[in-house]
């Protein structure tokens, strides 16, 4: 599979009114795993919205989506999950839609002060072509880390005791 699977799948999904948020692919050559992580691009910042069912549509769509295509990706065991409450963060816009959340970024190597992590509260993304740098309030100072350093980013889910 190419980029330009992913970039199909992402391209349908959106039409069905979904994003696109991970791909994997896993397993074995008798049993290939295709993973994706769906979201809604409306949902709330810091809580998807998706639901079993939404899973279970998707995942007969895709099914649909890789049985058209006609190149053997149809013989994949599918599955197909939100992103969970510590969504990833994988394309540049996520970091402009989760402004203002908390964020965990882990680094190619060190990102500030040495350390190749560091958490704080999203203030946006500045820059654009690849040399994107998300800036962050980490305990109070302004961090700015460019975005091809970042190897891993995932919101950090807070309890605030409400239900």
């Amino acid at each position: 599979m190419v980029a330009s699977f992913e970039s199909d799948l992402e391209d349908f999904l959106s039409g069905i009114g979904f994003e696109l948020v991970t791909v994997e692919r896993g397993g074995g050559r008798r049993r290939p795993l295709l993973r994706l992580r769906v979201d809604r691009p409306e949902g709330p910042p810091g809580r998807s919205t998706i639901t079993v069912d939404d899973c279970a549509a998707v995942s007969r769509a895709v099914r649909q989506f890789l049985d058209e295509r006609g190149t053997g990706e149809e013989e994949w065991v599918l599955e197909v999950s939100s992103p969970g409450i510590e969504r990833p963060l994988t394309r540049p816009r996520d970091y402009e839609r989760f402004a203002g959340e908390g964020v965990r970024l882990r680094g190619f190597g060190p990102l500030v002060e040495g350390s190749k992590s560091v958490v704080g509260r999203i203030v946006g993304l500045e820059g654009e072509n690849g040399e994107e740098t998300v800036v962050l309030d980490a305990a109070g100072d302004r961090v700015a880390v460019k975005l091809k350093d970042i190897a891993k980013a995932t919101l950090v889910y807070e309890f605030t005791g409400e239900s």
